[in-house]
Order: structure tokens, then C-alpha cells, then sequence
């Protein structure tokens, strides 16, 4: 306990620029991205070959070899399937998610509002605070209701506005892709979603264009460009497409080939030595519709991609490189001017956690300083100088105003923002400047003295507190209630959710139990929850069934403990049932 305070004590007393530089150098970043398909029988008409679900495994390939977490949402006017967040560890679990995509089956009605709240949900349940989350939508059209639900525009769109403001408020944004084959699609609807939240949304009339989109959506969100290679008519022999790696801090470099027919592929570093293909040094991916190269920390320099296509193939091919690199701002000396002030700044790029000296980075790019009036709404763009190892720039303020700055760099391959500060020119200015004379110091404040006093009297009531709770454990039974629903694995159908209170059971308790002691699932018998402390419970499986948490089966036969909001999947062995269970508190 006293260690805790003594660490919340030093971060607190942690200089702010030193707290601001510390987020800035964070490396490349990880992402939290659930995707949400429409799986409507319309989507059979717009996308009979099913290139949106080719585009969405696309999109997974390009994620790196481990670390992002993945979900998936399929959807018509209620979830067909779903997935949990599965965090990515090797390449089985990108095929076990790849795998999921393909046993997506059909169903009728659309209710777009239906998929974005459960993956807002799903996000809420199980996103790494550390990682960047988001979501994407694809989907062709306007919603189509079941009428014997008596389902109504107006309820599913106060389900989206709520859904959509829990995405706002954990700032998660909503990337749309708008299907038009029919041109019925309600593209203003789609790009709310994505204003609303920070995305983008796009739009086509062709699902050919979706691999690409998905790239261009891979990119934006980690502050990449999608480098343009010119497509290209295979004439049945090996072609030569050059791959430019410009710098040594690309950490991956993703070649997507995209072709409807078979394609080989060649590769040669810059010496002209071919690599192999796939290999320690290239990851291969391929699908029906795409061939993804993954390189690993490649050379820098120019590689030489040969593809060899059937003969008058149209191949498209789509470039993302991936860095560790992040966007550091230099501490202001004050939040507080004066019009007229100029406001100098500092930026400078961060790899491994330490500033980039590497000026050969620096050469091919450009910043701009990206000022934000906040009593106008209007934003000003202004160049900033290249100085070799960082970006300088000078802001006057011309109003009395309150202003957002951030830097952003960019060249051919990505583009990096710094965190955004605000500066005001409403006071009188800086509290103090070299010119003014230095106050009378003052007699110090005995803190020592007060801080262990303040510091001790937490202490005891933190521990009076807690022996409390304790106490108050030991003489009560369960809280909240279980949410349970059960789907036949052989029809697809699922149940109703049952809200089941806790309340009235004391010690421990049988899942077969809240099952109303079904025969059939009799297995359930051997599943047990027990009241646990800080209003949490505890699961024991001590049945053959598979219980699973965030997506991944979880070892349950000790103890699983569960807080409010967690969600389960129990995999019955002797019954093709699956049983979903949420913890409520």
C-alpha cells in the first residue's frame, strides 16, 4: 500500500514536459480493430464473390507478426456470429480469424445499428488500454426491417446514437465502406458515423475497389500513405515492379498483389541476391483474390518485385510501409501570451524510445505547424523549416484567443502528428519573463511533516477500509446477475437473452442450476461460480467443456475470476450448444 503511494506520489510530481515526451516516443502503435461485416442476402447481389470478406482478411495480413488484437462482427438485423478480441501471437491465429471470415453464411434484414453497438461492445470488453482501437463498417445499403419484430428506424437509431457517443467518448473511431451497387446506398448516414467519431468513410460502386480501400484504411489509422505502384496487364512472363524502401526505420514493408487469376512472384534485395519467398526475411499470405508480401526490417534501397500473371490479367499492386517512428513537440515554455507573442516550436521524429538523428530521415520530409483557432473552429497551416534533425516553425498570435497547436510531418510514405497543446491569449501573458526581477523568496512550507502526516492518515483509513470490505465479503452472498443465451450450433438459432439476479444464492452455485437443470445440458452440472470479493465472482470448470474469455479458450479448471462486463462462451462437448454469459454488476 505504501508503495502505491509513494509511486502515485512521484508521477504526480513528474515534470509535465517530461510526462508529455514519454507519450510522444511511444513506437510504432497497436490496434484494437474489430470488423463489422454485413452479412445480408442483399450483400449477395453487390458482392456475389465475396470481395469485401477477401478485402477484411487482406487487412488482417497486413497487421504485424504479433501484438494487435482482432474481433469480428457479422451482422444482418441481429448478430449472426461474432467474434471476441483474439490478440494476434502467430500466424495460426491470423488464419483462425481468416478462418471465422469464411463460415460466414447469409441471413436476411439489415440493421446497421445492431453491428456497431456490438462492436462497441466488444471493444469496451476487451481493448488493451495501451493500443490504438477501431472500428470498420461495410456495408451496401439502408437497414431493411423484419416487420413481425415490430423493430423501428427511430429505436435503431437511438441504439446507434448511444453506441455512437460510447465510441466518441472512449475515442474509437468508426471507418465506413459504403457498397453502391444498386445506388440505394445511404452514403450521408455512413459518413455521420464516421464524422461523429474520427474516421473516414468511403464509398464505391464496385467491390473490386474494397482491398484497396482497406489498405488506404490500414494506413490512415497508423499514419502511413499507401505509396501508388502502377498497375499493370500480365502478358504470361515474369514483370518487373521496383519496390523503393527508403529508409533504414521501416520496420515492415506490405506488398499487396491484387489479381482475380493465379499470380507468381520473384523477389531481389538491392544487391540483386533473390530472397526466397516466404522466409525468415518475407512473410507470404495469399488468398483467392490477393497475394500479400510481408518484409521484415528490409534494406533500404531499391528491391526488385517480379510477378508473372496469366496473360491479360489486370494486376493491381498496393504499397504500405510500417515504421517505428513517433512525433515529438519540445515543451512550451508557457501556456499563456499575449497577442502579437511569437511562439517558437520544436518537433522532432522518435525511434526506439530516443530522438532520431539520422538526418538522411529527415531529408525527404516536410511539417507544417497545424494551429486551431478553438473560438472560431478555423485552422491555419504553417510551413515549418527542416533544420536537418528536426522541424522549426514560429507562430504569432494574432487574436485574444484560445488556440490548439500540433506539428505534423510527412513525406512520400507516412505522415506522423505530434500531440496536440493549448496555448491561450486571453490573460496578460507569461507570469514571468528574463526581463522582470526575480520575487522576494519566501519562508518555505514545512511539507515534509504534512506529507507523512497526510500520507499516513491514508494509509490507515485505507486499511480500516479495506479490512471493512473484507468483512463485509465474508457475510454476504453474490451480486449482480448473469445474462445468458444459448445457441443451437446446428440450426444457428439462438435464445432470448435471461437475465438471471444472483442475489438469492449464498456459497456456491451450478450453472446447470440457472439452466432450470436441462437434461441435456447436464454437462453444465460441473461448472461453478462462487461469490468473490470486490463484487467479482469466480468460475471453476471442472466439466469437459470448453470455456472461452475475449476469444481465447482460458484454462477455468483452478479458478476463472470475472468482473462486471466480463463475457464467457461455454462449448459444450456432449450437445453441439454453445452458451454465451455476461457478468453484470
Amino acid at each position: 500500500m505504501t508503495r502505491h503511494l509513494i509511486l502515485a506520489a512521484a508521477v504526480l510530481l513528474l515534470p509535465l514536459a517530461s510526462l508529455t515526451t514519454a507519450h510522444a516516443a511511444q513506437g510504432a502503435s497497436q490496434i484494437d480493430a474489430v470488423l463489422v461485416l454485413d452479412v445480408s442476402n442483399s450483400m449477395s447481389t453487390s458482392d456475389p464473390s465475396k470481395i469485401g470478406n477477401e478485402a477484411m482478411k487482406m487487412f488482417i495480413d497486413m497487421l504485424p507478426k504479433q501484438g494487435d488484437q482482432v474481433g469480428i462482427v457479422a451482422y444482418t438485423d441481429q448478430i449472426q456470429r461474432e467474434k471476441a478480441l483474439l490478440e494476434i501471437q502467430s500466424a495460426k491465429d491470423k488464419e483462425n480469424l481468416k478462418g471465422f471470415i469464411d463460415q460466414l453464411n447469409r441471413g436476411a434484414y439489415t440493421d446497421i445499428s445492431v453491428g456497431v453497438k456490438e462492436a462497441v461492445q466488444i471493444l469496451a470488453d476487451g481493448a488493451d488500454p495501451a493500443h490504438e482501437p477501431m472500428i470498420i463498417l461495410l456495408a451496401d445499403g439502408n437497414n431493411d426491417f423484419d416487420k413481425r419484430s415490430g423493430r423501428t428506424q427511430s429505436e435503431s437509431d437511438a441504439d446507434m446514437e448511444k453506441a455512437l457517443k460510447e465510441a466518441k467518448d472512449s475515442g474509437v473511431p468508426i471507418y465506413t465502406i459504403g457498397l453502391n451497387a444498386d445506388g440505394k446506398l445511404n452514403e450521408a448516414a455512413l459518413a455521420k458515423l464516421s464524422d461523429d467519431t474520427g474516421g473516414k468513410s468511403f464509398a464505391t460502386d464496385s467491390a473490386d475497389d474494397l482491398p484497396k480501400i482497406l489498405s488506404e484504411i490500414f494506413a490512415s489509422h497508423l499514419e502511413l500513405n499507401v505509396v501508388p505502384v502502377d498497375s499493370f496487364t500480365a502478358d504470361g512472363s515474369y514483370q518487373n515492379v521496383k519496390i523503393s524502401v527508403p529508409n533504414a526505420n521501416v520496420l515492415e514493408a506490405n506488398i499487396s498483389i491484387m489479381s482475380t487469376k493465379p499470380v507468381e512472384a520473384k523477389l531481389l534485395d538491392p544487391s540483386g541476391k533473390e530472397v526466397p519467398i516466404p522466409s525468415d526475411e518475407v512473410l507470404l499470405s495469399k488468398s483467392k483474390s490477393y497475394s500479400l508480401l510481408k518484409l521484415l526490417s528490409p534494406t533500404e534501397g531499391d528491391w526488385t518485385l517480379q510477378v508473372k500473371g496469366v496473360n491479360r490479367d489486370k494486376i493491381d499492386i498496393n504499397l504500405v510501409f510500417n515504421y517505428d517512428l513517433s512525433l515529438a513537440l519540445d515543451p512550451l515554455a508557457s501556456t499563456s501570451y499575449s497577442k502579437g507573442d511569437e511562439v517558437k516550436f520544436s518537433s522532432y521524429l522518435v525511434s526506439g524510445g530516443k530522438k532520431l538523428e539520422d538526418q538522411t530521415q529527415y531529408s525527404n520530409m516536410s511539417a507544417v505547424l497545424l494551429v486551431k483557432d478553438l473560438d472560431t473552429g478555423k485552422t491555419e497551416e504553417i510551413p515549418m523549416d527542416n533544420a536537418g534533425d528536426h522541424f522549426a516553425g514560429t507562430y504569432k498570435i494574432a487574436e485574444k484567443h484560445d488556440y490548439e497547436i500540433k506539428v505534423k510531418a510527412e513525406e512520400a510514405s507516412f505522415f506522423r502528428e505530434t500531440d496536440a497543446v493549448t496555448i491561450t491569449a486571453k490573460g496578460s501573458g507569461p507570469a514571468t519573463t528574463p526581463s522582470e526581477p526575480a520575487a522576494e523568496p519566501k519562508k518555505a512550507f514545512p511539507l515534509v511533516p504534512v506529507i507523512l502526516g497526510v500520507v499516513g492518515l491514508a494509509i490507515l483509513l485505507a486499511a480500516a477500509y479495506f479490512v471493512l470490505r473484507l468483512l463485509k465479503q465474508a457475510n454476504r452472498g453474490f451480486v449482480g446477475q448473469l445474462v445468458i443465451e444459448i445457441r443451437d450450433e446446428n440450426t444457428g438459432d439462438k435464445t432470448s437473452p435471461q437475465y438471471k439476479k444472483l442475489s438469492a444464492f449464498k456459497g456456491k452455485l451450478l450453472l446447470h442450476q440457472l439452466l432450470q437443470l436441462a437434461p441435456e445440458l447436464k454437462e453444465t452440472e460441473k461448472i461453478v461460480f462462487k461469490p468473490g470479493s470486490n463484487d467479482r465472482i469466480v468460475l471453476q470448470n471442472g466439466s469437459p467443456s470448453t470455456i472461452e474469455k475475449s476469444g481465447r479458450a482460458v484454462d477455468a479448471s483452478r479458478e476463472l475470476e470475472l468482473k462486471s462486463g466480463d463475457r464467457i462462451t461455454v462449448s459444450l462437448k456432449q450437445v453441439d450448444k454453445t452458451i454465451f454469459i455476461e457478468y453484470l454488476v
